[in-house]
């Protein structure tokens, strides 16, 4: 009867690790192999330079297309006034996309972490148990 348990506790512990396995394992290994902050950092700074190369996209596609309303009438001081506009636009996606995904990927850096650890848990806990196996069929 304990043989059944120990076969139990087996499947049940290699399951879990199939599952682990399946949902991607490796990427959080390979994410919780970064510190927090450089990975952290590393992925703001690629979400900043994406928000950058959309908001230039979207600005310049705005501004082909609207183009001759943007020129009627144009003065100096509207102009400026545009520009400011675009400007601050601009600062205030950056500062909140930057916090965003800041916290975001920290997050995401602290949950691999703990799905790493719970896998090499379970994979300690298998051996063990495989250990115990053996050595009673020797």
């Amino acid at each position: 009867m304990d043989a059944d348990m120990l076969d139990e506790n087996r499947i049940r512990l290699m399951t879990k690790l199939a599952i682990c396995e399946k949902k991607g394992i490796e990427k959080d290994i390979q994410i919780s192999g970064y510190f927090k902050k450089d990975y952290a950092s590393l992925k703001k700074w690629i979400t900043l330079i994406g928000i950058t190369i959309g908001y230039g996209l979207a600005a310049a596609l705005f501004a082909v297309c609207a183009s001759d309303t943007l020129l009627e009438d144009l003065t100096f001081i509207k102009l400026v006034l545009l520009g400011v506009i675009v400007v601050g636009v601009y600062l205030a996606l950056l500062i909140l996309y930057g916090i965003g995904a800041g916290s975001f990927y920290k997050k995401k850096h602290q949950k691999a972490k703990e799905n790493v650890r719970s896998y090499y848990r379970g994979l300690v806990k298998l051996e063990k148990v495989s250990k115990r196996r053996k050595a009673e069929h020797e």
